[in-house]
């Protein structure tokens, strides 16, 4: 299925590139998160007028994107956690959890499906997240998970 894209999408294309993707694809993620349009020949006109301002829009989010990546790049968060006697969590820290912490210490808000840790966080230590800002920007953080002591 052919399509335009609003926006620049990671690994997929950038703004008004017409190109050919999965009808599923399509519809269910680029179409239904306003990311594309169907190529019709109305809609490759109407999206050829307002390349301008898309590229605009897509400026202010890299430059929104740059300024929060410089507030948290390689910064530390802790996370305190209940575990078990051979280190391992009971239950493991969830992108939403990690954008929660953001929110409370840098009062950022970064959605959680931006978060990706290298792997799941399940035990004591350090661990690198990545977080995509923006489609050309990421940034590193580390979550380090401590003992959380048990109060009786």
């Amino acid at each position: 299925m052919k399509v335009i894209l609003l926006e620049n999408v990671n690994k997929i294309g950038s703004i008004g590139e017409i190109i050919d993707v999965k009808r599923g694809f399509a519809r269910n993620f680029l179409i239904s998160k306003k990311k594309a349009l169907f190529a019709s020949k109305e809609n490759i006109k109407e999206v050829e007028k307002i390349k301008q301002e898309l590229n605009k829009k897509d400026l202010e989010k890299k430059k929104e994107a740059k300024t929060i990546q410089d507030k948290i790049k390689n910064k530390e968060y802790n996370i305190k956690k209940l575990s078990t006697e051979n280190k391992e969590l009971y239950g493991s820290v969830k992108p939403s959890e990690i954008s929660k912490l953001i929110s409370e210490v840098d009062k950022l808000e970064i959605n959680p499906s931006l978060i990706q840790p290298s792997k799941e966080i399940k035990s004591l230590g350090n661990f690198d997240v990545t977080i995509n800002l923006h489609p050309e920007i990421q940034t590193q953080i580390v979550i380090k998970v401590i003992q959380q002591s048990e109060e009786k």
